[in-house]
């Protein structure tokens, strides 16, 4: 089994360990995911009909409007959250969104996750330190 550590900077506190979803895409709030489910519903996107609820989210950031941040906040309203996110773009609208979701938030990592996580990793996000373990999946 081996273990991988990437450090950086915290956006939201806490810790959890979860799976891994993996994309090196940005997400879309606002008809890209369903708030209801924790499905991603944007059919041109590579993760379209998977859900996220439970796993840590890894990816390349967030697109559209300020709806993201809306969306996020109801999925976990329904139970249906990311356990944490890891991503590479920081933006306004995706600190907002981490923020409202109440999970483990870690961006600016000394490697790009998206490169290093793959789907189905164990993966624990440190938020109040700004570490990331991968514990990769026997391939």
């Amino acid at each position: 089994m081996k273990k991988i550590i990437l450090k950086g900077r915290k956006v939201c506190g806490g810790c959890v360990e979860a799976e891994a979803l993996v994309t090196k895409e940005t997400i879309s709030g606002w008809g890209g995911i369903d708030p209801k489910t924790g499905v991603i519903i944007d059919l041109r996107h590579e993760l379209a009909g998977e859900c996220f609820a439970g796993k840590v989210l890894v990816y390349q950031g967030a697109k559209g409007s300020s709806g993201w941040s809306g969306q996020f906040h109801e999925a976990r309203l329904n139970g249906v959250a990311p356990a944490a996110m890891v991503f590479n773009e920081t933006t306004t609208k995706i600190a907002l969104g981490a923020v409202v979701t109440r999970v483990p938030a870690v961006t600016d990592l000394d490697q790009d996750p998206t490169a290093v996580i793959e789907t189905g990793d164990i993966v624990k996000v440190d938020g109040d330190n700004g570490i990331v373990e991968i514990i990769k999946k026997n391939r």
